[in-house]
């Protein structure tokens, strides 16, 4: 009802995987919640990623965020809705530099408690016969997974409002009060708040630095068997963490439907969601290069999508500076899908005044003032 006034414990605003996520967490906990998403659930950035659960380990920050939520998606391993699939991940090396490389992380991998191992050239064709001749080896996760964010985060929600969270479908928060909110068609939702609205966050929160990043995915028609693990190139950090106006890396998925699905595409500045024929094509010569049997396939279609980047490449999780009772969870990049689940426990712990199972202060959004 226009002008009415509702009392929340914890307004969530946005319903992408990380906002689900923190949603359902705190529902879980017996918080009244009420949810704010203008879209559909589960859309923007959620709707557009590829759905991989990768630790990440060239920040030691990321690394720990991705190993303590990697543990938590194990909850989601039987959920239907998560079409889960433990493909594992299997890191490609072009040179005995890039070999020499996935022995180091393998290490750093296995130090933090993440069973991984290197491979030789011979171990490396074994698990995946198609790749382009010449390759030294690599690295092998078997236990990573993939998933299918938008059915997750529909399942979030869902879940939340089964334990009495409210949702405020189609509606956008027009101004963020001294207390809580203030919706689009006049409602105002009193309560502490955390804004988790991917790349829109500019929007309520200007002070926090973010770019939206675009990228570029192809899916295929069925070929099953042809792919059995998520293939990355011992690069592709190059292309997820540096700063160049645009870049590609080779990473591919098998989907349990037996379909493959092709990234990846960084671009800063690009403003339009159209597909772009010169980035798509830049990617596409990229995967051919590890795997020229891609080159064979029918494509169904390729879409776009923006990623929300931080200057540093660490998501904003904690506390708004200068502001009471405002949170916000947001810039993760593109690993929103891995880290949802450990954002939201982070989080809610914060809110609630407990020590968090991690060192919470990477994220802080306060460096940004620092």
């Amino acid at each position: 009802m226009k002008g009415a006034i509702a009392s929340h414990d914890l307004i969530v605003v946005g319903a992408g995987i990380v906002g689900a996520c923190c949603a359902d967490a705190a529902a879980a906990e017996g918080l009244r919640v009420a949810i704010i998403e203008p879209g559909p659930i589960g859309g923007g950035a959620t709707a557009a990623a590829m759905g991989h659960l990768v630790a990440m380990d060239d920040d030691p920050a990321e690394l720990a965020l991705a190993h303590y939520s990697l543990q938590q998606w194990e909850e989601f391993s039987d959920l239907q809705e998560a079409e889960f699939s433990r493909c594992g991940t299997l890191w490609v090396a072009r040179g005995e530099h890039e070999l020499r490389a996935a022995g180091q992380r393998s290490a750093r991998l296995a130090a933090a408690g993440i069973q991984a191992h290197a491979v030789d050239a011979k171990t490396l064709y074994e698990l995946e016969p198609e790749l382009a001749p010449g390759m030294h080896g690599g690295m092998l996760v078997p236990r990573e997974a993939v998933v299918y964010p938008p059915r997750v985060a529909r399942y979030l929600v869902r879940r939340a409002q089964s334990r009495g969270a409210q949702l405020h479908a189609g509606r956008r928060v027009q101004q963020l009060t001294r207390d809580g909110v203030q919706l689009d068609d006049g409602t105002r939702l009193d309560g502490p708040t955390l804004v988790a609205t991917g790349c829109a966050l500019p929007e309520l929160l200007p002070q926090l630095p973010l770019r939206p990043r675009k990228g570029h995915l192809v899916i295929t028609e069925r070929y099953p068997a042809l792919l059995r693990h998520q293939l990355l190139e011992l690069g592709y950090a190059d292309s997820a963490h540096g700063d160049a106006g645009s870049s590609v890396a080779f990473n591919v998925q098998p989907r349990p439907t037996g379909q493959i699905l092709i990234g990846s595409a960084r671009e800063f500045d690009a403003a339009d969601a159209e597909v772009s024929p010169v980035m798509l094509q830049r990617m596409l010569e990229r995967a051919f290069a590890f795997m020229p049997v891609l080159r064979k396939l029918q494509a169904l279609r390729a879409w776009t999508g923006f990623r929300p980047a931080t200057p540093d490449g660490l998501p904003y999780l904690g506390a708004v500076p200068g502001r009471a009772n405002l949170w916000v969870a947001a810039g993760h990049e593109g690993l929103g899908i891995t880290t949802a689940p450990g954002s939201a426990r982070l989080l809610l712990d914060l809110i609630h005044g407990r020590t968090p199972a991690i060192d919470p202060a990477p994220y802080a959004p306060s460096r940004v003032a620092a």
